[in-house]
C-alpha cells in the first residue's frame, strides 16, 4: 500500500504559517480516516459474526459520523480549498477529479443508509472507506502542496477558523508554536492486563488503513488483529489502535509471523496507542 508523505510533500515552499496550516489539515485527515475506519471495521465485524442488532447500531454510528464529520469536511473543501486550487495553473483538472470523488463519496453514504441489507451496507461502507483513504492521500500529496507552493495563496488565511477542515484542536494548534501546545505525558497508570503504559510523543500519522480495537469485545480482539495481519500483502500496512499498549498481541504476531511483520510504534499513550504493522516485501 502506498503511503502518503504529507510532511515531506508540504515542506518545500510556502510561509511558516501556511506550513503549519497544511500540517493541521493533514492531522485532521488522519483523524477522519481513523474515525471512518474504526466504524467500518466494527460494522464489518458485527455483520460477519451475525450480530445483526449490534450491526444496525454500528451502521447508525457510522452514518452519524459520516454526516456529522466527513460530509461537512468535503463541503468545506469545495468552498474554501478547491476554488483556490482550481485557480492555480495545472490545478483545475485536479479539482474536477477531487470534486467528482465527493459525488461518489456522497452516493456511497446514501447506499450505506438506504439499503435494507446489512451485508450490502457493510460492502458499501468498505468501498467508502477505501475510496476515502485514497481521496485523503491525494489531498495530502497533491492539493496541499499545490496551494502551499502558490505565492498568491495564503493557506493559513483560507483555513482561519475552519473547524471542518482543521478539527477543533487544530484551530488553535495551527496558530501556535510547538512550545505553546500542551505536552504529552503518561499518568503512570496501567491497564487491566498489567502492561505498563509508557507515554511518548505522538509521531505524525498518515492515512494507512486503521484497525481500531478499542470498542471490540476483549475476547475477540486478538483474533481480529491476527486475521487482519495475516491478510496483509507484502508492502501493505495497517495501524493498530488500542486503549493500552497491546504487547500481548504483538508478541503473538511475532511468534506467528516473525520477521515478516515490521512493527513501528507511532503513539504510546497516554490515552491511545498506535502501532503500524507492515508486511515486509519479500526479496526479489
Amino acid at each position: 500500500m502506498s503511503q502518503p508523505g504529507p510532511v515531506r510533500a508540504i515542506n518545500h515552499a510556502g510561509s511558516a504559517a501556511d506550513q503549519t496550516a497544511a500540517r493541521a489539515v493533514v492531522r485532521h485527515h488522519a483523524q477522519l480516516a481513523a474515525g471512518v475506519r474504526r466504524r467500518v471495521e466494527a460494522l464489518l465485524h458485527l455483520v460477519d459474526g451475525g450480530y445483526l442488532l449490534k450491526a444496525e447500531d454500528a451502521r447508525r454510528d457510522l452514518l452519524a459520523y459520516l454526516h456529522g464529520e466527513v460530509l461537512p469536511h468535503a463541503a468545506a473543501e469545495e468552498v474554501a480549498l478547491y476554488p483556490s486550487a482550481a485557480a492555480v495553473p495545472a490545478g483545475n483538472l485536479l479539482v474536477q477529479g477531487m470534486t467528482a470523488e465527493h459525488v461518489v463519496l456522497t452516493a456511497l453514504v446514501a447506499e450505506v443508509s438506504g439499503t435494507s441489507s446489512l451485508v450490502r451496507a457493510a460492502a458499501a461502507a468498505r468501498a467508502l472507506d477505501a475510496m476515502f483513504v485514497t481521496h485523503l492521500a491525494k489531498e495530502n500529496d497533491l492539493v496541499l502542496p499545490l496551494l502551499t507552493a502558490a505565492p498568491e495563496v495564503s493557506l493559513a488565511e483560507i483555513l482561519a477558523g475552519m473547524h471542518e477542515l482543521l478539527g477543533a484542536d487544530d484551530e488553535i494548534a495551527a496558530g501556535s508554536s510547538a512550545a505553546e501546545r500542551p505536552a504529552g505525558g503518561c499518568g503512570g497508570e496501567s491497564c487491566g492486563c498489567g502492561v505498563d503504559q509508557t507515554a511518548t510523543t505522538a509521531l505524525p500519522l498518515g492515512v494507512d488503513r486503521r484497525l481500531d480495537v478499542r470498542e471490540v469485545e476483549h475476547e475477540q480482539r486478538h483474533e481480529l488483529v491476527l486475521s487482519t495481519v495475516a491478510a496483509l500483502l507484502p508492502g501493505d500496512a495497517v495501524v493498530l489502535v488500542a486503549s493500552h499498549a497491546p504487547r500481548p498481541v504483538l508478541a503473538e504476531i511475532g511468534d506467528r509471523f516473525g520477521a515478516q511483520i515490521d512493527a513501528q510504534w507511532l503513539q504510546s499513550g497516554p490515552a491511545v496507542w498506535q502501532i503500524r504493522l507492515e508486511r515486509v516485501a519479500e526479496p526479489a
